[in-house]
């Protein structure tokens, strides 16, 4: 059994009388895609900072790589690994799109006080690359505040991926999106796990980019993990179908159809 990227063991945070994270244990893989996934409230974006060191638990571990990082701050999360990107993206919008990814590069490798070095001149080439791999090269000397959302969306993968991360977290990756956008981004943020070996951990309200892309999935009711399993073992769970959105899971579940290959959809001239 190949040994988890991240492992969290416990995990318990309480605001007040409300357990937002109630002993939350899971692991992701080496190139797996892991979904989170819950009702309003669950504690998907509590138990994320938590993971990234944005929260301190009240009690429990987190592992990367067979080390513990309880509590580490975030840059210190960061640069031992681990990428993020948000709901709502935050990029520089009077930047280009390559200066955007050149900062990244540059601030995880400590480079933002060089001296005497224009900094349009610094990893200009690897943010290329980066840019190239997400689709995004004929777009590199654009202002990211006139790119389209879904391009903004890339970027902030590029942006993320600058780290050369062993796990990335994601937030609603595809929040904001047309759906055609939603399966060429999760597509290729599924090529990058396999490519790199990188554990991807996401949390997604999109029942199509869940089921059409995760390998398992977790769900989490009221702080606490209710299930776990393939897409299949949690559409058929009892539970799940009784919790999720008040019992409304099981029919929004028999409308998910599976997605359209993105390759076989060109648009028409």
């Amino acid at each position: 059994m190949q040994r988890f990227t991240l492992e969290a063991q416990n995990l318990h945070r309480s605001f007040g009388g409300v357990r937002a994270v109630d002993n939350v244990s899971f692991g992701v893989r080496p190139g797996e895609l892991l979904a989170l996934i819950g009702p309003n409230g669950a504690g998907k974006s509590t138990c994320f900072n938590l993971l990234n060191g944005q929260l301190k638990p009240d009690s429990g571990v987190v592992k990367f790589l067979g080390n513990e990082i309880t509590g580490l701050p975030p840059r210190r999360v960061a640069r031992r690994g681990v990428g993020r990107t948000f709901q709502i993206t935050a990029t520089f919008g009077s930047m280009t799109v390559r200066e955007n990814v050149q900062l990244a590069l540059m601030a995880n490798r400590k480079e933002l006080r060089r001296f005497w070095t224009p900094a349009r001149r610094l990893r200009g080439g690897q943010a290329d690359t980066l840019l190239e791999r997400v689709g995004l090269a004929g777009q590199v000397n654009r202002p990211c505040a006139v790119l389209a959302y879904g391009d903004l969306k890339r970027v902030e993968l590029a942006i993320a991926l600058a780290g050369n991360p062993k796990l990335l977290l994601m937030d609603e990756p595809t929040a904001g999106m047309a759906p055609q956008e939603r399966v060429g981004l999760m597509a290729l943020v599924a090529e990058l796990a396999r490519e790199r070996g990188m554990a991807v951990l996401f949390t997604e309200h999109d029942m199509d980019v869940v089921f059409g892309h995760a390998d398992r999935v977790l769900v989490l009711d009221r702080g606490r993990l209710i299930a776990e399993g393939s897409a299949e073992e949690v559409r058929n769970n009892p539970l799940v179908q009784d919790v999720y959105l008040g019992g409304g899971f099981e029919e929004e579940l028999a409308e998910v159809e599976p997605e359209p290959d993105p390759e076989q959809e060109a648009p028409e001239c």
